[in-house]
């Protein structure tokens, strides 16, 4: 078997505004295996400030991973612990050399055309006029639950702009997730979750930084609001150390992010050790349409029915051509559709 691999970047068609900043393009990087049979692709999504992978070093790791694509995939997925980017692209590749069917990983009714996935509307920070207008094409587009990320602008003109959805919308008809990013200090996250309680909104992710444990533990706690555990989970490898995690935490709910948590293997481990009151959804982590792809078909074998962050195939404006569609709020994979990977 031969590897090799390419790095593309994609363009956003529209900026996307975060609290840690305005996201204009994204770097992947595409593993492509080949043996005498056929081809295998997998995709290494970073964001960086959010993926523990160092990216100075991705490339000279990558360059090692051709080099030794011939060592046993047990020693190849321990030498990327601390690159969960290239366990992620390593993984796909390898199920999709494996594969009957270009790029189809997890066959099922899913990839037959025969059902579809529920997903959430995303919404990006920007101006208040900015945001209600996405807000109103998601919900002219038939979903039934929004995501916004909050935290960048002022408390108070963030509320007042989910007061106004709120008002138009009740919670039997919207269900509104929000998204801070770690943007709350933790001495004022309590009276800002009580603000937000008001507003019936169904989950806050990551309402302080990462690594506050005890704070994130009492937020949770006593927090009117569930709280979702993102940012939280990445850079936690072992087993053990994910069930401490969540034993000390004990969140309502976790998001698993496949590209930054080091693949399927890692975030069905942060499954497997989930208390029994603690739920889960999954999230795309900005990967092109072929990881999208990938981690959309695995999503489908959990059997999960929270509407899922799979909504951001449409977000570049290079993006490869693929079966991957969005109707009536649910993503569709077209089996008649083609791929048209251009790396």
């Amino acid at each position: 078997m031969k590897a090799t691999y390419k790095k593309r970047n994609f363009l956003f068609k529209i900026p996307g505004g975060t609290s840690r900043g305005v996201l204009r393009s994204k770097d992947s990087w595409f593993i492509i295996l080949n043996n005498d049979l056929k081809t295998g692709i997998g995709e290494c999504s970073i964001i960086e400030g959010l993926s523990i992978d160092n990216v100075s070093e991705i490339e000279s790791k990558l360059e090692w991973l051709c080099l030794n694509i011939n060592k046993p995939p047990s020693y190849l997925f321990d030498e990327l612990t601390d690159f969960p980017s290239i366990f992620f692209g390593l993984e796909m590749a390898l199920r999709s050399l494996k594969s009957l069917k270009e790029n189809v990983l997890f066959s099922s009714d899913f990839t037959q055309g025969k059902a579809s996935i529920p997903i959430n509307g995303l919404v990006w920070m920007g101006e208040i006029g900015f945001m209600k207008k996405q807000v109103d094409e998601k919900i002219s587009k038939g979903f039934k639950c929004i995501k916004l990320k909050i935290g960048a602008l002022d408390f108070d003109t963030e509320f007042a702009l989910l007061k106004s959805i709120r008002d138009k919308y009740d919670s039997s008809e919207l269900e509104i997730r929000v998204d801070a990013n770690g943007a709350y200090h933790y001495k004022n996250a309590l009276t800002i979750l009580d603000k937000l309680s008001k507003l019936n909104i169904h989950s806050i992710e990551q309402p302080i930084k990462a690594g506050q444990t005890k704070e994130m533990s009492n937020l949770c706690q006593n927090s009117p609001i569930p709280i979702a555990l993102d940012e939280e989970l990445i850079g936690v490898v072992s087993i053990a150390d994910k069930l401490k995690l969540l034993e000390e935490i004990n969140p309502q709910y976790i998001i698993l992010k496949p590209s930054l948590l080091g693949g399927f293997k890692s975030s069905e481990e942060w499954i497997k050790v989930c208390p029994k009151n603690t739920k889960y959804w999954v999230t795309s982590a900005l990967e092109s349409n072929l990881g999208l792809s990938a981690i959309s078909q695995w999503v489908y074998s959990l059997n999960n029915s929270l509407p899922q962050g799979l909504g951001t195939g449409s977000l570049f404006s290079n993006n490869f051509e693929s079966p991957l569609s969005i109707k009536n709020a649910k993503l569709h994979f077209n089996k008649n559709n083609n791929w048209n990977i251009n790396i």
